[in-house]
């Protein structure tokens, strides 16, 4: 690897692809000579706006290319990005401000420009950036900036990115990555993944979401061209946006899996020409992966495990689940993941425990949380912290992970250990159930599973018994017609709670 920075990709990537597109949404495309000379053009006008090295930038905008270049623009000088969905806005937009209290805040959103502004931030509206290009005059009609001579290049220890995640119950987190760990990651997973120059990778996850972020950075590592959906493209849509573009790699979350599967299982016409499907966020169920195979004969399957404090932990050598059932795959190359006791030992391989990772891919810290950081870093483990995942799985003799729960999806049922994870894949293996979620117990509220369906409750739970011990179906089934969805694809259980209206009852207690 002899990038040490993360904006050195773009700039390889334009000496080595020049005319090959690299970025493009439904509005423009940017070849890689393009969005080198697009990035340089932008950090001078975000240095003109105040954004110095050791700053922070949010970027509130909907999904475009737009985006990852502002992302490349910060690291030419040396500030640490932020970008968050374009569903982030009122009270979570403010935790986020108030937080990183960023130098800069690039949003198309007036409201979120006037709190920006309330709190004496740098403040500007896409239309201030968006006309840049590789030439010509900026949209004023004026020159633009020229680079300022006391601008120096960032180090690879640098912060490059803060990354908000969400937990159950408390304020989203930042988790700070700096340069030398995401090229570390970046290096590694391209080293098994292997995009080329000849891909086009097709992205409907959001840059919020670090799997869709780093889907434009390995583009530009690879030479491949990324093309940027957006969320209305995750639907029925799906199908089509990837036969328009030819899309060669697909990375996927569940609801993206299942979604594919059944509009593939439904079409008659001509397939893309998808060589490549990688899955994490969540684990795609057996019967997606099996209806995939049959749609898609020629696409290779990663499964993965990663968590945004390391980006990927572990990758499936391609296929790998039919030989190995239940895997997540081998730690990324350089890297080590190991399972834990409760006093930090390391457990022997078929033993389960809290999963740790060991290596340079493990991010700096969270964002002004110390005795958070220090709770997930209790120790280092050479030149590196450990990160405590909150993950329970074990190793096999031969070194691949097997994933058993995390710490907040495992709860007492019965006298059982249950993890919502494995009932929810139970639920999915029964005929007729297109989703399944589950809500652990919580305030008085035992497990209740929501499916996606037409059977009835009492049909699910009859036919689950086939498919788990007794023991671990939850109390309580409920039918909906579909799971909401955050904006990374994902489950997102608090909406579900409000919409089923949980409540306690008594004869439900275990």
């Amino acid at each position: 690897m002899t990038s040490t920075l993360l904006h050195h990709l773009v700039d390889a990537g334009a000496r080595a692809w020049p005319a090959k597109p690299a970025l493009s949404d439904s509005r423009r495309l940017v070849t890689h000579a393009e969005l080198a000379a697009w990035t340089r053009e932008l950090a001078d006008l975000l240095y003109a706006a105040g954004l110095r090295r050791g700053d922070r930038m949010v970027i509130a905008l909907p999904t475009g290319v737009l985006v990852p270049a502002l992302a490349f623009a910060a690291s030419r000088l040396g500030a640490a990005f932020s970008i968050v969905h374009e569903q982030v806005r009122g009270v979570p937009l403010d935790h986020v401000l108030d937080d990183c209290h960023p130098a800069l805040v690039v949003s198309d959103d007036p409201t979120a420009l006037h709190a920006a502004r309330e709190r004496g931030l740098g403040a500007i509206a896409p239309e201030t950036l968006e006309d840049a290009g590789p030439t010509g005059p900026g949209p004023d009609g004026t020159r633009r900036p020229a680079p300022a001579p006391d601008r120096t290049e960032p180090l690879a220890v640098d912060a490059l990115c803060l990354i908000y995640t969400s937990g159950t119950t408390s304020a989203p987190k930042a988790v700070v990555s700096t340069h030398a760990q995401a090229l570390f990651a970046l290096d590694a997973i391209q080293s098994v993944l292997r995009y080329r120059p000849d891909d086009t990778v097709y992205c409907p996850l959001p840059p919020s979401f670090d799997y869709g972020l780093y889907q434009v950075f390995l583009g530009v590592l690879s030479g491949a061209h990324v093309r940027l959906g957006d969320a209305a493209d995750s639907g029925p849509a799906l199908l089509r946006r990837l036969l328009e573009c030819e899309a060669t790699v697909l990375p996927l979350v569940p609801s993206l899996g299942d979604t594919l599967a059944w509009l593939l299982g439904r079409a008659s016409g001509r397939r893309p020409p998808l060589r490549l499907l990688t899955n994490t966020g969540a684990a795609l169920s057996a019967a997606t992966l099996a209806r995939l195979r049959e749609t898609l004969p020629a696409a290779r399957i990663h499964l993965m495990f990663g968590l945004t404090e390391c980006k990927r932990a572990t990758i499936m050598p391609a296929d790998g689940d039919l030989e190995r059932p239940g895997s997540c795959g081998l730690p990324l190359p350089g890297t080590e993941v190991v399972a834990l006791d409760e006093d930090g030992g390391e457990l022997p391989p078929g033993s389960v425990g809290e999963l740790a990772v060991r290596g340079p891919n493990v991010m700096a810290g969270y964002w002004r949380r110390p005795e958070l950081t220090a709770r997930r870093f209790p120790r280092r483990h050479g030149l590196f912290p450990e990160l405590r995942t909150g993950d329970y799985g074990w190793t096999d003799p031969d070194g691949y992970v097997y994933f058993d729960g995390r710490r907040d999806d495992l709860y007492k049922q019965r006298g059982f250990r249950v993890s919502a994870t494995e009932v929810e894949a139970a639920a999915r293996r029964v005929p007729g159930v297109a989703g399944a979620a589950v809500l652990p117990p919580a305030d008085g509220h035992a497990a209740e599973l929501v499916v996606v369906t037409a059977l009835e409750p009492p049909e699910v739970i009859g036919l689950l018994r086939e498919q788990i011990e007794p023991a671990k179906i939850p109390p309580r089934c409920t039918v909906v017609a579909d799971l909401p969805l955050n904006g990374n694809g994902k489950v997102d259980r608090r909406a579900l709670a409000d919409r089923i209206g949980r409540r306690t009852d008594p004869a439900d207690a275990n």
